[in-house]
């Protein structure tokens, strides 16, 4: 039987709602100086087809050297499939599509447009997108395909599983794209959700995909898959490419699988591969710090966060992560960015309600509901422990801090989105203060310094605009100088790189912003 599951987040993007070390005023943005004292926007990025629903810069990757840009489109509506067909075609509500751009010098420009090889009504194309560091590997996630096959390039045209998921591997030679890949899990399933998120190694040579309500009672790597019996547990899929041939390497649970937790919503690769980070904002202990008590479910949706290593082709559970304060609803694990090598960890707890701000607050005042808030963990040898509480520098009642995350290749700078934030400002290091444009959004980046945590600037669109969630989904460079944040609910009818930014004409027709 198919389940009946909450389907469509993009419900919460219509526009009904959906220091300088820190302890700053309120109203005062810290000032930036080195590396980022010319911080500011590059480029407004539209699709070449705008249109509205299409909700375009949901979600953002980009390469090691921030000259190729990938955002997906996962409303849109074309039925074509395969590369640069026809985009006029509207007769597949919410197919969802891909773009890349490529950077020359300060110039964007579009290079592909990116369909599934089995363009269909509502899968969702785009939903999640991963990119190797090269920029010549890509990831798509169609968390609401529904083809029934299982493992790679089965039968696309079975529509026999509703919103199993799928995922599509394209490569780039020269300037050519082209599909090499169609994943489905070894255990297909109407309602997983499979491809809801996704993540690559630098080398694109490893894939994981979550399906983050997937039935599996199974705990650990590679248990049962057939025991269906803890709804919406989540699990994460591994998958590893030799030459151009893809397989399924493993099948991975938390060490605690419960019902409704919701493994494998955020998730992270390091550069090798060799270490995933995978949150479960659902999960209910009220446990803190490093490798707790698991079974304590006494924090309904608190959140956690599991680290996985691989030794060869096998991988283990490394730890298991809650936050210093623990909170329910907080929903930790709601983000998470691994630096290169995997030692440094970035989690986001959306919905965490400290009135803190900046670094090293009060984590008990409790006065600020759904504010949010990051955590910085460090592994040593095989040893993690937290580093850092961060908080925004004008934290607020709803305002998601730590919705979204991305580190620089070494883990020294961190930009954290706070997709409700709520001051009408624009550009970088505007007014913190003027809370006039509701559901707005911003990008917070800091970087490490001198053994503790800077905020380096503040960062809002160049047009502003009530519920347009300017930081839903954001990525880094790996020098953390090129920074992408997708807004797909923003309202403008323009098309193509720095067009017309002014008028909300269509509702969620999308854009991405660029900032070096």
């Amino acid at each position: 039987m198919i389940k009946m599951k909450p389907m469509f987040v993009y419900l919460s993007l219509s526009h009904t709602l959906i220091s300088c070390r820190f302890n700053l005023p309120q109203g005062a943005p810290p000032s930036p100086d080195g590396a980022f004292s010319a911080f500011a926007q590059q480029a407004y990025v539209k699709a070449s087809n705008t249109a509205a629903g299409d909700v375009f810069g949901d979600s953002v990757a980009l390469s090691a050297d921030g000259s190729t840009l990938v955002v997906g489109a996962w409303g849109e509506d074309s039925i074509t499939t395969g590369i640069d067909g026809n985009q006029a075609d509207n007769s597949a509500e919410r197919a969802g599509a891909v773009y890349v751009f490529v950077r020359d010098a300060t110039t964007w420009r579009q290079q592909a447009y990116i369909k599934a090889s089995n363009s269909g009504g509502n899968d969702c194309f785009g939903r999640s997108i991963g990119l190797s560091a090269d920029g010549s590997t890509l990831v798509v996630g169609a968390y609401a395909e529904s083809s029934s096959a299982t493992g790679i390039n089965g039968d696309q045209a079975d529509n026999a599983a509703t919103y199993a998921g799928a995922a599509y591997v394209f490569t780039r030679s020269n300037t050519t794209w082209s599909q090499q890949a169609y994943i489905k899990p070894s255990n297909t399933g109407a309602g997983d959700f499979f491809g809801r998120k996704v993540a690559l190694s630098a080398d694109g040579a490893t894939l994981a995909v979550s399906a983050y309500i997937e039935d599996g009672a199974a705990t650990g790597i590679n248990g049962n898959q057939a025991d269906n019996s803890a709804r919406d547990a989540g699990a994460v899929y591994i998958f590893t490419r030799a030459g151009a041939i893809w397989g399924q390497q493993a099948y991975i649970k938390a060490s605690n699988t419960g019902a409704y937790d919701y493994f494998g919503f955020p998730m992270a690769l390091s550069n090798d591969g060799s270490t995933l980070a995978v949150g479960a904002v659902n999960e209910d202990s009220a446990d803190t710090g490093i490798d707790g008590n698991q079974p304590n479910n006494s924090a309904a949706d608190s959140g956690a966060v599991y680290v996985f290593r691989r030794f060869g082709a096998v991988w283990a559970q490394q730890a298991y992560i809650k936050a210093s304060n623990t909170g329910a609803q907080d929903r930790f694990g709601s983000s998470i960015a691994l630096s290169a090598d995997g030692t440094t960890m970035a989690v986001g707890a959306d919905q965490e309600d400290s009135a803190a701000v900046g670094l090293a607050g009060n984590q008990a005042d409790n006065s600020a509901e759904n504010a949010g808030a990051m955590y910085v963990f460090k592994r040593t040898d095989a040893i993690w422990t937290q580093q850092a509480y961060i908080k925004a520098s004008n934290a607020g009642a709803g305002d998601n801090f730590g919705s979204e995350v991305a580190l620089s290749a070494d883990g020294m700078i961190l930009a954290v989105g706070a997709r409700s934030e709520a001051s009408a400002a624009t550009g970088v290091n505007g007014d913190q203060s003027d809370n006039s444009a509701a559901g707005a959004g911003a990008v917070y980046l800091f970087s490490y310094n001198d053994a503790a945590w800077d905020q380096e600037a503040y960062i809002k669109a160049s047009n502003t605009g009530p519920a347009d969630l300017f930081g839903f989904s954001i990525a880094l460079s790996s020098d953390g100088l090129t920074l992408a944040v997708g807004t797909g609910a923003e309202d403008s009818l323009g098309t193509g790189v720095d067009g017309n930014q002014a008028g909300d004409f269509d509702l969620n027709t999308g854009a991405v912003y660029v900032f070096h």
